[in-house]
């Protein structure tokens, strides 16, 4: 269990890190054309493009996160009204839906990887699988935690501070210092 908690922290830090690169890569590329395009009237030709597409990476990872984080838009008022076992049916609701979503996500992804990859950007000229290929990290990503998450509901295995933190009845750590 120890491993895997580490495995997750590693994981959790990377996908952080490439979203701080994204956002920078972005921020330097849209200063920089807008400074070149204001005070000397050129411009960097690919960084309107490339920003855009660090912008849709950005979203897709980003969404990892808060799904990791229960972040994501909830009805915790609704779930609040239950009792411990219509929690964990909301629970077990929830993690399904989502992950017949993220297995849709993924499937439409793969469905269309050859159109992806045989267009390419018009300035860039990437292949388009590299901008659209994120939502299969996304969708297995997703994919991977609501399956677990279901697999503890359907066993069990919910701890109360987990389920807390699903209801949004949880004071996160930075509040309690």
């Amino acid at each position: 269990m120890v491993i895997l908690q580490r495995l997750e922290t590693v994981l959790v830090r990377l996908v952080e890190a490439v979203l701080v690169l994204l956002l920078a890569g972005m921020v330097a590329m849209v200063f920089a054309n807008v400074v070149l395009r204001y005070g000397f009237n050129s411009g960097i030709n690919i960084s309107e493009e490339m920003s855009r597409y660090f912008f849709v990476w950005l979203t897709f990872t980003g969404a990892i996160l808060a799904f990791r984080d229960h972040s994501h838009v909830g009805v915790e008022t609704v779930v609040r009204l239950f009792g411990p076992r219509g929690r964990l049916v909301c629970v077990i609701a929830t993690n399904a839906i989502i992950l017949l979503c993220a297995v849709v996500l993924f499937w439409g992804t793969w469905k269309q990887h050859a159109i992806n990859a045989s267009m390419t950007a018009p300035v860039v000229g990437l292949s388009m699988i590299w901008v659209f290929g994120v939502t299969y990290v996304t969708g297995a990503a997703i994919a991977l935690m609501a399956g677990i998450r279901l697999a503890l509901a359907l066993t069990g295995r919910v701890s109360a501070a987990e389920m807390a933190r699903i209801t949004g009845e949880y004071e996160p750590e930075e509040t309690r210092k």
